[in-house]
């Protein structure tokens, strides 16, 4: 599995794991930002942007993936910061080596079992024929009937990329991440009795219930140095919608 990734500046690495539906350039602003100080990798996960379209999908395996990827470039340890399903990557990689990662963050998802809150995303995006629509605005036009948030809309749009003949696809592998959802909800699983004693913080938007009260005695048990972090009129994608407050919590904890 050799994951196609961006690279950023010099230093101490820092990985930057995105989320479902998500790709390499979602964390771009961020990881310029962090340049300066740190050589940043956002690397596309299995299933997404540049990155190889496999028939499975599961934490286990992404771990995997990541720790191959760092082990190519010989980076035997770095920072992961980890979005959303992404997070849960970063968390499982955390479990099973601790001993790669330096500090973990992760960005507004709990270690356990997620709700299902992106069924309807999968359905509309299911349901549009790319191979019979002529422009991005019949596209987008369909996905305003379905998906009323623009935000999310416009993050989907990205997904999908126009080759010279006209034509559209998309860039992630829809068909697995759907027959794989129950995959991408389960809870990280590392080894029997396994914690990751690093330094740990994770973030939340104030505004989403990715993160509950109730969901930290299971971080704690697992991750006993974790932090928390609530950045003030965030949602999910704390770092769309609150880049400067996410950039400051990065700068403070990684140094």
């Amino acid at each position: 599995m050799n994951l196609y990734a961006r690279e950023f500046g010099q230093g101490n690495p820092v990985l930057i794991l995105h989320g479902l539906f998500g790709f390499s350039d979602n964390w771009q602003t961020i990881a310029k930002a962090l340049s300066d100080r740190h050589l940043v990798v956002t690397p596309d996960l299995r299933n997404h942007g540049r990155s190889p379209h496999t028939e499975s999908h599961t934490y286990p395996e992404m771990a995997a993936d990541i720790q191959a990827f760092m082990e190519r470039r010989w980076m035997f340890s770095a920072d992961v910061v980890g979005h959303s399903m992404g997070g849960k990557v970063a968390m499982q990689l955390a479990l099973e080596h601790p001993d790669m990662v330096r500090r973990l963050v992760v960005v507004d998802i709990a270690p356990g079992q997620a709700e299902n809150k992106h069924s309807a995303i999968f359905q509309a995006l299911l349901q549009l024929n790319l191979e019979t629509v002529a422009s991005r605005e019949a596209i987008e036009a369909y996905l305003a009937e379905r998906i009323p948030e623009p935000g999310v809309r416009q993050f989907l749009l990205k997904n999908i990329t126009r080759e010279a003949d006209g034509s559209f696809h998309w860039k992630m592998n829809l068909p697995v991440l759907w027959k794989h959802f129950a995959d991408i909800l389960a809870p990280v699983a590392g080894p029997p009795g396994a914690v990751y004693a690093g330094p740990t913080l994770f973030v939340r938007g104030a505004n989403s219930d990715y993160i509950r009260d109730a969901d930290w005695p299971l971080v704690q048990k697992l991750f006993p140095q974790a932090e928390l972090r609530t950045i003030p009129n965030a949602g999910h994608w704390v770092h769309a919608e609150q880049p400067a407050a996410m950039l400051a919590v990065l700068n403070e904890f990684l140094g």
